[in-house]
């Protein structure tokens, strides 16, 4: 099966009242753990990549191991997926090479760091819909702007500085034309997200349902989503690590943005601590192996429970066959007939 669409994904995600995680992908290992812990659960799958994930893999590896991936797993709707596009000829870079679905993030400079105007936002969002729809490609955008900072795009500072205005939001859907919209409610990219537990003081979920009420139709996206399990910070720290105590978003939090609109959850930073946390253990315990594989394997293994896991939690698991997935140029035509 070939790599489709991400808005047929989310529109059946819609349908069955479920979320997809998005998960990020660096290298090989990464794809396979994904994949697998897809076919465990038969499930949809989005791999998405950053630009700090293109430049790292460049950009041919990373487009031919998820064709690999399609041709191995070819009972699974796949995705490849640009996350926070900072321009244009970023996202038509990635369009050109094959991604079936590009997030343009607007609400930042190109520079990934400085907010933008609102207006900058629509302008820049409009014109990667206009592009990206012309070839069946999906389109994410993003209003508000997201503490923290993930390969080098993010503002940074404080995570609710920015948080996505529920006026603004309806007039951007409707403007641009969007797919998705991710939505800044107090999450942050990277580990430290949180001082502790969050509340309603820290994580706005309430925001985020009134959103969901002014946007029914529209496919939210909750970005800086990794919950952050003790046990995987234990397991880093136990094997020499030395990561300070911190909090993610939880899972029933996340489950409640899923029942208010919530469709698309990305999710990375569980998965760096978990191939982090095997590969500590390797080196601890055996520290007279030198074999890649041998610290590779588990590595794999232990990203792959994180992602089945995942997958079960936000409900798709189950998923991967209940539809026929379409092609891009099916979809471009629904889109030039909207």
């Amino acid at each position: 099966m070939p790599l489709v669409s991400m808005r047929q994904l989310l529109d059946e995600a819609a349908k069955g009242g479920y979320g997809v995680g998005a998960f990020n992908v660096n290298n090989m290992e990464q794809i396979q753990a994904i994949m697998e812990a897809a076919r465990e659960t038969q499930s949809p799958v989005i791999v998405q990549a950053s630009r700090g994930a293109r430049s790292y893999s460049q950009d041919r590896f990373l487009y031919h191991l998820m064709l690999a991936a399609s041709e191995l797993y070819p009972e699974l709707p796949t995705v490849l997926h640009l996350d926070h596009g900072n321009s244009a000829a970023t996202c038509k870079s990635a369009i050109e090479l094959g991604f079936t679905s590009v997030m343009i993030d607007g609400s930042l400079l190109e520079d990934g760091k400085t907010p933008s105007s609102f207006e900058y936002n629509l302008k820049v969002t409009r014109e990667v819909v206009e592009m990206a729809h012309a070839r069946g490609v999906t389109v994410e955008g993003e209003i508000g702007v997201l503490g923290g900072i993930e390969d080098g795009h993010g503002a940074g500072g404080d995570a609710l500085a920015h948080l996505t205005d529920p006026d603004q939001a309806v007039e951007f859907v409707e403007k641009t034309g969007v797919d998705a919209l991710a939505i800044a409610i107090g999450t942050s990219h990277g580990a430290y997200k949180f001082s502790r537990k969050p509340t309603g003081e820290t994580l706005k979920m309430d925001r985020l349902i009134e959103i969901h009420k002014r946007l029914p139709k529209t496919h939210l996206v909750m970005h800086g989503s990794s919950s952050v399990p003790k046990e995987l910070q234990d397991i880093i720290n136990q094997y020499g690590g030395k990561l300070k105590p911190t909090w993610g978003v939880p899972v029933e939090e996340i489950q409640l943005g899923i029942r208010n609109g919530v469709r698309k959850i990305n999710v990375d930073t569980d998965n760096r601590l978990a191939i982090t946390g095997a590969i500590r253990k390797v080196f601890a315990e055996s520290p007279e192996k030198f074999d890649p594989r041998d610290y590779l394997k588990p590595a794999r293994e232990a990203m792959k429970r994180v992602v089945a896991e995942r997958m079960q939690q936000f409900g798709q698991a189950g998923h991967a066959g209940t539809y026929t997935p379409v092609s891009l140029e099916e979809m471009a035509r629904r889109y030039a007939q909207a």
